[in-house]
Parts: C-alpha cells; sequence; structure tokens
C-alpha cells in the first residue's frame, strides 16, 4: 500500500463535487482523459486495460468491504457488551436488595420495631404534598438547578437524537447517522447523494433538496467516515476526531441534546486495569446505594463491624451513643 494513499483525496473531492452525476460521470472523465492523453486502451495486449482496472478496484473494494465489516462487528460487540452490563447491573441490584432482606431479618425485636417507626416516618414525610413530586415537578427541579439546560432535548437510548426527518447515535468515539427516504422503489448508491467533509455534511437524493446540508458540531476524519444503505436507509458513520466529548448536535442547525443526561457506556469499565476498574465499580455501587437512601459500601463496613462488636459485648449499653 503505498504511503501516499490520501495524497490527493482534496483535489478528488473537489474534482467529483463538479460531476452533478456523480461516480458515473467521475469515471467516464477519467476514462476520456486515459483516452486523450494517454495510450492506456491501446498500448498493451488487447484486453490489459481492462484487467487492470478490475484489478485496481477489486482491491479497493476488498478493503471498503473489510472495513465495513470490522466496523459492523465492533458496533455488535458493543451492543453486546451493553446488554451483558445491563444484565451485570440486574443481577447486582436483585443481590443487593437479597443482602438487605438478610440483614432486616438479623435485626433483633428491639431493633425491627424501631426501624419500623423509622421507616413508617419517612413514608409519613414522604406522604406531605410539598414532598410528593410529579415527573414534570421533577423536571422542572432540574432545570432550575441548571438553568443552561432548559429546553434541550433528552438524549435518546443511543446518547444522541430521533429527529422528524434521521436520527443519530453516538459513543465517544463515533457518530452513526440513519436518514431513512419513503420511495416506491429500492434505492441504490447512485440514487442518493452523500458528501462527508472534515466540518460538514450533506445527505440527500439526487435532483431533490438535501435533508442534511450543514456544518457540523465537530470535526471528523474523513478517511475513516463512511456511509452505506440499509435497504431505503442511508446509514453514515462519522469517526470523530475529538474523542473525548460527546456532541449535542448533528449539525449546527439541530437542536441540543442535554449531554449532562447521557449515559456512557458501562462496557468500557472491561478496558480498564483491575485497580481502577474495581475504584470505578465501587463509585458506582455507592452512587447507587445513594440514590436509594442506603448505605455505601464504606458505611455497611462500619455498621458490619458496630454490629458484631455490639453482639461480642452485650453487657455494654449503646442506647444513648451517637455514630456517625
Amino acid at each position: 500500500m503505498s504511503t501516499d494513499e490520501g495524497k490527493f483525496d482534496q483535489v478528488l473531492f473537489t474534482l467529483a463535487e463538479q460531476h452533478p452525476g456523480g461516480v458515473p460521470d467521475l469515471l467516464a472523465t477519467i476514462a476520456g482523459f486515459l483516452n486523450r492523453k494517454t495510450d492506456f486502451f491501446t498500448g498493451g495486449d488487447k484486453g490489459d486495460w481492462e484487467k487492470l482496472v478490475l484489478k485496481i478496484f477489486r482491491k479497493e473494494a476488498e478493503i471498503a468491504q473489510e472495513v465495513a465489516r470490522k466496523k459492523r462487528e465492533e458496533r455488535e460487540a458493543a451492543e453486546r457488551r451493553r446488554a451483558e452490563a445491563r444484565r451485570k447491573k440486574e443481577e447486582e441490584e436483585r443481590l443487593q436488595q437479597e443482602q438487605q432482606s438478610a440483614a432486616i431479618t438479623e435485626l433483633t425485636d428491639a431493633e425491627a420495631e424501631k426501624m419500623q417507626q423509622e421507616i413508617a416516618a419517612e413514608k409519613s414525610n414522604e406522604s406531605k404534598p410539598e414532598t410528593a413530586a410529579t415527573p414534570d415537578a421533577e423536571e422542572k427541579k432540574d432545570d432550575d438547578e441548571e438553568p443552561e439546560d432548559k429546553g434541550k432535548l433528552k438524549p435518546n437510548q443511543g446518547n444522541g437524537c430521533d429527529l422528524e426527518k434521521y436520527s443519530w447515535t453516538q459513543t465517544l468515539q463515533e457518530l452513526e447517522l440513519r436518514v431513512p427516504f419513503d420511495v416506491k422503489f429500492t434505492l441504490k448508491a447512485k440514487d442518493v447523494v452523500v458528501n462527508i467533509q472534515r466540518k460538514s455534511l450533506k445527505v440527500g437524493l439526487k435532483g431533490h433538496p438535501p435533508v442534511i446540508d450543514g456544518e457540523l458540531h465537530a470535526e471528523v476524519k474523513m478517511e475513516e467516515s463512511l456511509w452505506h444503505l440499509d435497504k431505503n436507509t442511508v446509514v453514515v458513520t462519522l469517526d470523530k476526531i475529538n474523542q473525548m466529548n460527546w456532541w449535542n448536535r448533528l449539525v449546527e442547525t439541530d437542536p441540543q441534546i442535554n449531554t449532562r443526561k447521557i449515559n456512557p457506556e458501562s462496557s468500557k469499565l472491561s478496558d480498564l486495569d483491575g485497580q481502577t476498574r474495581g475504584m470505578v465499580e465501587k463509585m458506582m455501587f455507592d452512587q447507587r446505594q445513594k440514590e436509594m437512601g442506603l448505605p455505601t459500601s464504606d458505611e455497611q463496613k462500619k455498621q458490619d463491624v458496630l454490629k458484631k462488636f455490639m453482639e461480642q459485648h452485650p453487657e455494654m449499653d449503646f442506647s444513648k451513643c451517637k455514630f456517625t
């Protein structure tokens, strides 16, 4: 493979834009040039030019298909990791609930009665009008806490946005756009217009106004970005240059999503070393415990140690002790 691969991309992009007929017109121009200015078609034995063209295009087709296959396998693998992470999370929550239930059964009658009183008091407080919150009220509260997020859309399940004419999802590394076309025939590559630039994108049907034609939210790698047809849907995969930030929109004319509500991929935990992964999982567990009003792992350890100490020293009176 030549070390100068991609050297002439910008020139060829400029040339391609001047051919409204797309790839067929571009190839016709190149073939005409070879015919007029070289002996490409006549300089060798009969059929040599055709063998050479097929050899070159088949090689590039194999490369393109291999890249598309790897991208597809990576997306499928990422989805499997997300599914496995969800399953593990549900299993952890189930085990946690079982542990909490088991801990309650170990309480003495006095402790059980005290806990029951605390639960009843909490339920009484929750039933008061000022603490009862509807989803709209909760959303309003969130908006009050973060004024700059007012009016922003909630991300879809893929951390992107579902709009009227297209939808997109994203990871930190790449973004996938899906543009469906409601036509009565099966689309082919020659029927669509897809122009991926470093900071702009155009997608549409030939002879029709483009569905997308604008400045991208951030820069992408043109040589790593690609598109294909999934029946009558154009699927565009954009490889981000900055892989540390979430996009809040596809193009600058789109409505923004609230990136604070994005759920990072749990599957990325598998990429961490053992010690770091353990710290992250502990933080995630403690966060879930706090949201459920339950003790964190450190607090639970302290409670277990205290309980064991109290059991070993029944002669001591802890009724007036305050523990933090």
